[in-house]
């Protein structure tokens, strides 16, 4: 049996050693991440000290545990109408939580942020939050931090996936700044803003949160950010109550964007500027803390009360219905903030409620296993997730309930709501997304697997005259034909467009092909080629046919062209439909099989 010839130029991966220089980079918008990252926090200190305490400082201090009166409805209601104004005047990308913005700049926007983002995003999420505002931080500095990937990328000559990955790679360095999740921040990247599980991206943004998490470390941030143990058995008993908390989770997971989209909708029908959508949302928070003032602004000490079981159910529902509420108004009015946190509260405060008719586990199981599949379901990334609740507590021995549960609520999450919190936005400004990743069946498949091997070929030796004879005879089906000479060796191909300029050139109607084509060189495709390279070849070359030669003597042994091409990618779909057609009629007809 003839050996199979190694193709040496092939390899596993495509990356070449220009990583390591977009990897350098990548550690310079890190550090600059995480200056950015620590002073949006201290920034949204001093905002909250000086709506809610009246002082000039940076000492945090926790709004739920201050009495509040009728007046500080207004303090919110201010804040609003701040960022209302700046997003008309300034820029109306500041609206929104973040990441759908870092997503519509990664495929529509050549992944270019403007200066003018970088600047407005943080302060108006500072000015959001420190107002009390029921948001996380992590969003503005995941925004933040793509901004300045994407501002140091521009300023450098690099390709649109190389700023695509710097952009990144500095909102991976921002998340991990905060929460201290380098593994959770790199996940996030390839699950969501990525597009694309390739060493080319991942090893810059890895590069990236391996730098910030080190850094941070020399700010004295904590590295576990909320210490937590449970005391976990590992049963079928266990199994069934982690899936339970994750369906509920991915249920609850569609209501909050469901809540969010809604209240959305009904202040586009109000008859006045969206300019002033903030402020009417600000009002509902202000009314809202009046209730329950730990869900006012960030309330990362709820995470760590609910996680050491203290609330009482009553406590904790109280919590979610009024943090759910007035966050999904907030949010859909346009204001400035992040949804990570207030999805750890409210999926937190939810697995409080739940521990009351749960199995017995340790204090603080059940709101850990809801705060994760909460996020896992509300933004559809169960590894990142998994991962993120564990580097955030420490509680390595959760690792499996958190996955089964991450898992679960991805499932349902998916199979309920058509969108996720984070692309129903861009999917109402036209934009669709899919976020399933695979290999293109054109790197897998070889020209030998589509090409047409009976070719009907024409010879060298036919005349101008003779070619246009052939190419207009009615029972001729296609086009286009390979030129070979009397060893079937190709000189070339002969199509309408070339009768034509030879023609316009005044070629003698006598003069052979071979005359013709003598002093060009043929594109042609090998047996054993991948179709994206012969997708490449034939883009450059602005042909929609090649002759597919031998490779150790060189005579024509097929032709492959763009129908070839788009009959493989239809088989990969026709094998996806026609499992599920047989999955369906399977169902159907059990279905139908009597009792």
């Amino acid at each position: 049996m003839k050996p199979v010839e190694v193709d040496r130029t092939l390899g596993d991966f495509t990356t070449s050693p220009r990583v390591l220089f977009v990897a350098t980079i990548a550690v310079v918008i890190a550090s600059l991440s995480v200056v950015a990252s620590v002073a949006l926090l201290a920034l949204i200190r001093l905002c909250t000290n000086i709506a809610y305490f009246g002082e000039w400082s940076f000492t945090p201090h926790t709004i739920g545990q201050i009495p509040l009166g009728w007046g500080s409805i207004l303090i919110p209601m201010a804040g609003a109408l701040v960022i209302g104004f700046m997003a008309r005047y300034g820029s109306e990308k500041i609206r929104g939580h973040g990441i759908p913005e870092a997503l519509e700049a990664i495929l529509l926007g050549r992944s270019r942020l403007s200066p003018k983002v970088a600047v407005l995003k943080p302060i108006s999420s500072a000015i959001s939050i420190g107002t009390g505002g029921p948001f996380g931080s992590e969003g503005p500095i995941i925004m933040t931090g793509g901004a300045l990937g994407s501002l140091i990328a521009q300023m450098l000559p690099v390709s649109d996936n190389e700023r695509k990955t710097l952009l990144v790679a500095g909102a991976a360095a921002g998340m991990t700044t905060v929460f201290g999740t380098p593994i959770a921040a790199v996940m996030l990247a390839v699950e969501l803003l990525l597009f694309e599980w390739a060493p080319r991206s991942f090893i810059p943004v890895a590069v990236a949160a391996a730098v910030a998490a080190v850094e941070r470390t020399y700010l004295h941030m904590p590295s576990t950010l909320f210490p937590f143990w449970a005391d976990v058995q590992i049963s079928i008993t266990g199994l069934l109550g982690w899936v339970t908390a994750g369906a509920i989770a991915g249920l609850l997971s569609g209501c909050l964007t469901k809540l969010v989209y809604t209240t959305e909708d009904l202040f586009s029908k109000l008859p006045i500027h969206w300019m002033w959508w903030p402020m009417i949302g600000g009002a509902f928070v202000g009314l809202g803390g009046m209730i329950d003032p730990r869900a006012l602004s960030v309330g990362y000490d709820n995470i760590e009360h609910l996680l050491k079981g203290d609330p009482s159910t009553r406590s904790a529902l109280s919590l979610m219905l009024v943090k759910m509420t007035i966050w999904g108004i907030a949010l859909g009015s346009g204001t400035s903030g992040g949804v990570l946190a207030p999805l750890l509260i409210i999926g937190g405060a939810t697995g409080m409620v739940l521990t009351a008719i749960m199995p017995t586990v340790s204090a603080g199981f059940w709101p850990f296993l809801v705060m994760a599949a909460m996020m896992s379901g509300t933004m559809r990334v169960p590894l990142t997730a998994t991962f993120f609740a564990v580097e955030l507590t420490g509680a390595m021995n959760c690792f499996l309930p958190a996955m089964a549960a991450c898992v679960t609520a991805y499932c349902v999450a998916i199979l309920t709501t058509r969108r996720s919190i984070l692309t129903e936005r861009l999917a109402r400004r036209g934009h669709h997304i899919v976020c399933e990743y695979h290999v293109s069946p054109f790197a897998m498949t070889r020209v030998a697997d589509v090409m047409t091997q009976s070719v009907q070929m024409v010879p060298g030796s036919m005349t101008l005259r003779e070619a246009a004879a052939l190419l207009v005879d009615p029972s001729t089906t296609h086009p286009t034909f390979p030129v070979v000479d009397r060893q079937t060796r190709v000189l070339g191909i002969i199509d309408p467009p070339a009768i034509i300029r030879w023609r316009r050139q005044r070629h003698s109607r006598t003069a052979t092909l071979a005359q013709l084509l003598d002093g060009t060189k043929p594109t042609i495709a090998y047996p054993d080629d991948h179709l994206d390279a012969v997708v490449e070849r034939m883009n450059s070359a602005n042909v929609a046919h090649l002759s597919v030669v031998d490779k150790q003597d060189g005579h024509l042994v097929g032709y492959v062209s763009w129908k070839d091409l788009i009959g493989c990618q239809a088989s990969t779909h026709g094998e996806r439909r026609t499992a599920l057609l047989w999955a369906r009629q399977t169902w159907f007809a059990r279905r139908r099989i009597p009792g």
